[in-house]
């Protein structure tokens, strides 16, 4: 558990992606089995304890430490198990430190309350290092700049290996990833993933840059729109019906009547021989409001994301389809080395047997010069697209973000003046700076002008602007609320911030009735009063052409 705790110390100190990717590698070179595969595992998210959720964890500190210094220091920290590893009583020689293994194995297979008691010793003996990475396993949620994209990564630099190979055998491995391990340092074959309908590593597009309209050609390009949805690809292989994000994640659970409308359909490509079909399809997740057809914005497509069981409510007023926009893979045959024109004839005599209204056709923008595209960027059908793609027409489908071959060219960010209301403390290298905001916009309430809030941002500013941010909150709170602040902000006192953001949708949760979609501080407006920043009026305008 000391390794453990050490290797996710260092990488909550470490910035750099490249960094992280160092320290990753290196323990996978120094630790041995099972420990290295399994702190991958956990950080990859791929471990899971049900025996010891938070609320089991906070009646254990609560027997030792007054409930009311508890609350005040949870308040304080903004975190629980930061908060718990702190005030935790020492109890030296209490019991020894387990290894990280042993950890796994006990919290794995145990009842709920072995599970605790074990938690409980394994609490007396640690230090406040280890109990935080205890707590941090148990709780999930490192929050250490690190995940399963990343530990894919260090696997795959740790054996030599493209990413690719490490991502299209994810979903058929297991922790400890022994076999994984052995064929990464030459001991043993390659693993062979018996996963049916599996995940294929995805192609990504680079964004359109000025100098690109000098030197490309957009007549060898075919345009779609770029619609604000999810990326998904649809995995068909004998009667297994699976929806994957571009990371590979299987959100079929949160989506079964799109899985139904998919298997309803499959009967239509089934031969005389009865051969099942299989297929792997790249496009995008949408919703469209079933009574109105009206497309729903991501906002919409967000509460269904993630979740076990899908609300039965939303399911009956969004129709979940797929925007079609190319072929990876049909009936054993591997596609992707095709040019997109090939997989798109493909694709098109596909979709027209699969006839399903679930999955429809990417239509193709072609034959514009770039002043022609630059106008349906601008002016796209429906406010529910962010621009364009550009994809080049003889080329193969190749993984990752090959340069030449796939452009995204977004419409240009709506922005908003806004006043900073609340700030909170960030996590791991930011814990000790207030770097989560929250803002707010002017409206006519009953006693004259009043902020309410519109959004929360955390990134967008650099590190001197964080300070700087920080700075002001210090400077310049006027209540606190546990281990929130509220700033001065008033029309004469108070921080401008401009907020840039792809879109804006109605929400009944906030209180507002607004959400923004992707919102990021683009810049800190000192030279701005705040009473003249923006107001609910012009946002709630803004919603209608957005």
């Amino acid at each position: 558990m000391h390794v453990f705790a050490d290797l996710i110390e260092r990488l909550i100190l470490t910035p750099q992606r490249l960094g992280k990717l160092a320290l990753l590698c290196a323990h996978l070179r120094e630790v041995p089995d099972p420990d290295r595969g399994l702190a991958m595992a956990a950080i990859a998210g791929a471990l899971d304890f049900p025996s010891a959720k938070p609320a089991a964890l906070r009646g254990l500190i609560e027997q030792r430490v007054d409930p009311v210094l508890f609350q005040l220091s949870y308040d304080y920290v903004g975190d629980l198990a930061e908060t718990i590893s702190l005030i935790w009583p020492h109890q030296p020689g209490a019991n020894r430190v387990p290894d990280f293994a042993e950890v796994i194995e006990v919290l794995s297979t145990s009842s709920r309350p072995a599970a605790l008691r074990a938690v409980e010793q394994w609490l007396n003996a640690m230090a406040a290092r280890e109990r935080w990475a205890l707590l941090k396993l148990l709780t999930g949620g490192f929050r250490i700049g690190a995940g399963a994209r990343l530990v894919k990564q260090a696997f795959a630099d740790f054996g030599g290996k493209d990413v690719s190979e490490i991502e299209a055998l994810w979903h058929g491995l297991t922790p400890p990833y022994t076999d994984l391990l052995i064929w990464l340092e030459g001991r043993g074959e390659k693993p062979e993933s018996q996963v049916l309908a599996p995940f294929r590593p995805v192609m990504l597009a680079h964004p359109l840059e000025e100098a690109d309209l000098q030197t490309l050609n957009p007549l060898t390009f075919i345009a779609e729109w770029k619609w604000d949805g999810v990326r998904v690809q649809i995995a068909v292989e004998a009667d297994i019906i699976r929806l994957y994000t571009r990371t590979g994640d299987d959100i079929s659970h949160s989506f079964p009547d799109l899985v139904s409308a998919i298997a309803a359909a499959l009967p239509s490509l089934t031969g005389d021989d009865d051969q099942m079909p299989s297929f792997t399809i790249d496009g995008e997740l949408l919703l469209l409001e079933r009574d109105t057809d009206r497309p729903g914005s991501f906002n919409d497509l967000q509460q269904r994301l993630n979740r076990k069981v899908p609300d039965q409510g939303l399911v009956a007023k969004w129709s979940a389809f797929v925007r079609a926009y190319d072929l990876l893979w049909l009936d054993g045959r591997d596609t992707q080395p095709e040019t997109l024109d090939a997989r798109r004839l493909a694709l098109e005599q596909l979709l027209k047997r699969l006839d399903c209204t679930r999955v429809d056709l990417s239509p193709w923008l072609t034959g514009h010069d770039w002043d022609g595209l630059a106008r349906l960027r601008a002016d796209p059908p429906d406010p529910r697209i962010e621009g364009l793609m550009l994809k080049r027409r003889d080329g193969p489908y190749l993984i990752g973000r090959p340069k030449g071959h796939w452009y995204k060219w977004k419409r240009e960010p709506h922005t908003v003046d806004c006043v900073m209301m609340y700030a909170q403390r960030g996590h791991g290298r930011r814990s000790g700076l207030y770097s989560d905001f929250t803002f707010g916009v002017w409206r006519e309430g009953a006693y004259g002008a009043e902020l309410v809030p519109v959004g929360k941002a955390y990134f967008g500013f650099t590190d001197a602007e964080l300070k700087e941010l920080d700075r002001f909150v210090r400077e310049n709170t006027a209540e606190r609320f546990g281990p929130v602040r509220a700033v001065t902000a008033t029309a004469e006192a108070g921080l401008v911030l401009e907020i840039a953001f792809e879109g804006l949708a109605r929400s009944n949760r906030h209180k507002s009735g607004v959400a923004m979609r992707f919102p990021r501080i683009s810049r800190i407006r000192t030279d701005k009063r705040p009473g003249d920043a923006d107001t609910l009026e012009g946002l709630q305008k803004l919603l209608s052409a957005v």
